[in-house]
């Protein structure tokens, strides 16, 4: 009990916050391109209670990655839809890279201001569980970037692609939209894709933003998980 409180305290704020800002992102791309869907039906915001899905905030502490409810874009009412798609979808991505960058500089920061000389300073005391939120929200802002750009529809990556090819592929790729998400269920579960294609950009990334604190991110995920 005592762990899964733990668990709570160290992965729900930034995780809430990273899958929300991802999808409210997608909304005013949207927005911003003719589409006031999202707007009309108030996901411009980030209140998690108009994003909350179950069991995608569960699955955030079951294997560390989790979704909102996606924020409805309606392709017609973008002024070059096709066009236009590829930026609605780039930004949730786009976002999550960003929260990252910033909650890495913000932890280099805050572990060079500790007293490395005694863990028990109040300092250290005061500064630890905002280092450990800081190391998850790096890594689970980089996670949701890389995954979601996996090119497969509905993933993210999949509707920029979308965007990006000619229109004959652009139709027949779109097409996989409905079963893409089994499709990606089945990779994960039972082939070896996270190990291969997802971890090795992920250990990149966690390396190029934290640096000397990748350890931290990396130590805290692993405690995370476990």
């Amino acid at each position: 009990m005592e762990s899964f409180f733990l668990k709570l305290s160290v992965m729900l704020v930034p995780g809430m916050l990273a899958i929300v800002c991802h999808e409210v992102s997608h909304g005013y791309v949207a927005w911003r391109f003719g589409d006031p869907t999202a707007r009309m039906q108030g996901r411009l915001t980030l209140n998690p209670l108009k994003h909350i899905d179950i069991i995608g905030t569960l699955m955030i502490f079951f294997v560390g990655i989790g979704w909102a409810k996606p924020v409805p874009v309606v392709y017609e009412n973008l002024r070059n839809p096709k066009r236009d798609m590829i930026w609605v979808a780039a930004a949730g991505p786009i976002t999550n890279i960003i929260i990252a960058t910033v909650s890495a500089l913000v932890l280099r920061a805050l572990v060079s201001f500790g007293n490395p000389a005694s863990s028990l300073s109040p300092i250290n005391m005061l500064l630890e569980p905002v280092v450990l939120m800081l190391a998850f929200s790096v890594y689970i802002n980089l996670l949701l970037a890389i995954f979601n750009m996996i090119p497969m529809p509905p993933l993210d990556g999949g509707r920029v692609l979308v965007g990006l090819l000619p229109y004959r592929q652009a139709v027949a790729l779109s097409r996989i939209e409905p079963y893409g998400m089994m499709i990606i269920i089945a990779l994960v579960f039972f082939t070896n894709m996270f190990s291969y294609i997802v971890s090795p950009f992920l250990r990149f990334g966690v390396h190029l933003l934290a640096g000397p604190q990748s350890g931290i991110v990396m130590g805290v995920t692993r405690l995370m998980m476990h």
